[in-house]
């Protein structure tokens, strides 16, 4: 999961059209003309997101939004490369700071093969997402593939007529997942942030609170967000890039430095620290809505989807990315490794200092392309009915609201290990690992007229799986954030 970042912007201005792509940690994609929204569209997400911002000409038929266009309309198509960089950018970021937090409630010899096996099943759906939105374009002879909860929608409508129905239903779960998800990364960053700057002020003898802290981080993210046209805040993303490059790759040196014999630690890890591991493992692999957008906009999307191709290899190295920075973490720090790794840096030193604040500002930068998404979904109904009068106004102070909202949760739950734990299981496994396999069996069923044994024992497991993770995860999360509170 990407916890920021624009990847790229790209502006055409031939037949006015404006377009901008901005991918980080949601994988969403949404329509935006003039700067503001529009009356209806789509937005879809999951951890790292390409934004496309274009005029109405990429709704389609039944007004919904076609952001994650196809690729024989992309203006500036990208290479097998460069696609192979944007995913590398979608999925490490905050989660992969958390991975330490994540082995160390797993443990040093269970985690490395879970997450092997997590990866391995959350590739496996973003492959059913690709090949069902390539089965609706075909079918509903869209100008452009559906993005995320479009395809799942229309996967639905199209199928046995006693599902039809269903149709509408789904595809506002689908979007309500996303706003929680993107929400809950918001809270995520204030603790994050928080946290970090926390740090760096003991360093120059000014202690107080986390929750202090936040009061004061949550001002110029408040400022950030009235910002309502996505152009004016790409080189704030491209700059939050550079930032957590650097930052990550000192982190991961200094926990790779001095390390204990594996035997000190923990091999299996109890069995109520489990679905702490799975929130915070799912946090980190779910960006299932970038795989879209992605492969749309490659020169040869042909080549996204083979074995060799940008998907398996890339999140083949994702995952021994998260597998080694999680060993070390874990192994570095053991019992006391923190929610971020960056938490764990020598306290005293002026590099801890300098990557500390490094991190926190490009959590700052990235907090307002989070928070896009759910205004996104949420505003254009809103205005509908309550914005006819004062429209921008409006918007702003629902912009206010919101924000609020999400400093509200962040001073109620300062953990910040728990709290991606939670945001992991609550949402991100409903995204990650049973709304594919779901559509798959829904989808082969209306093809074929029945599901090949195989695939519906792999596709029942993966979503009893996924309710496993949701249940217990969310439980335990709560359950331990509320022990810390007592604590």
């Amino acid at each position: 999961m990407f916890a920021h970042t624009v990847i790229g912007r790209q502006l055409d201005d031939m037949s006015n059209k404006e377009k901008v792509n901005i991918s980080h940690i949601s994988g969403s994609t949404f329509t935006v003309q003039d700067g503001s929204l529009p009356q209806g569209y789509e937005a879809y997400q999951s951890r790292e997101q390409i934004l496309s911002v274009e005029n109405k000409n990429s709704f389609d038929q039944n007004g919904g939004s076609n952001g994650d266009a196809a690729h024989h309309h992309v203006s500036h198509p990208t290479s097998y490369t460069d696609t192979m960089l944007h995913l590398f950018r979608g999925n490490i970021g905050s989660g992969l700071l958390a991975m330490g937090d994540a082995f160390k409630n797993g443990g040093l010899l269970f985690a490395p093969i879970m997450t092997a096996v997590l990866g391995v099943i959350c590739v496996h759906a973003q492959h059913i997402l690709l090949n069902c939105s390539e089965e609706m374009h075909r079918k509903t002879k869209r100008e452009k593939p559906p993005g995320f909860s479009e395809t799942v929608g229309l996967v639905f409508e199209t199928g046995p007529g006693r599902l039809r129905p269903l149709a509408g239903t789904i595809r506002v779960m689908v979007d309500t997942f996303l706003c929680v998800t993107q929400l809950g990364f918001c809270c995520v960053y204030i603790v994050f942030i928080a946290n970090n700057v926390k740090l760096i002020c003991e360093y120059f003898c000014l202690k107080a609170e986390v929750s202090i802290h936040m009061i004061f981080v949550i001002i110029p993210i408040l400022l950030f967000c009235m910002v309502r046209n996505l152009k004016y805040l790409t080189p704030f993303s491209t700059f939050a890039n550079l930032l957590m490059a650097v930052g990550v790759g000192v982190v991961v040196y200094k926990a790779a430095q001095d390390l204990p014999p594996v035997e000190s630690r923990e091999y299996i890890a109890t069995w109520r620290q489990l679905p702490l591991y799975f929130g915070t493992a799912v946090y980190a692999f779910e960006g299932i809505g970038l795989v879209l957008p992605l492969k749309n906009e490659m020169q040869k999307p042909q080549l996204f989807q083979k074995p060799l191709g940008v998907l398996n290899v890339g999140m083949v190295f994702v995952g021994c990315i998260f597998i080694a920075v999680g060993f070390l973490g874990y192994l570095k720090y053991g019992e006391e490794v923190a929610g971020s790794l960056t938490l764990n840096l020598p306290p005293g030193q002026i590099i801890s200092i300098v990557v500390q604040g490094l991190i926190a500002l490009a959590m700052l930068f990235t907090y307002p392309l989070q928070f896009y998404v759910p205004i996104a979904i949420m505003w254009p109904g809103l205005r509908k009915k309550y914005a006819k009068t004062y429209p921008v106004a409006k918007e702003l102070g629902f912009r206010a609201l919101m924000v609020m909202f999400t400093f509200t949760l962040a001073e109620s739950i300062p953990e910040l290990g728990l709290f991606i734990s939670l945001v992991g299981a609550v949402s991100s496994t409903a995204l990650a690992l049973i709304f594919p396999p779901l559509i798959e069996l829904v989808a082969t069923y209306q093809r074929d007229g029945y599901v090949p044994l195989l695939t519906a024992l792999k596709d029942i497991v993966i979503i009893v799986l996924g309710l496993f993770i949701f249940v217990t995860g969310t439980y335990e999360s709560v359950a331990s954030i509320i022990r810390a509170f007592k604590g």
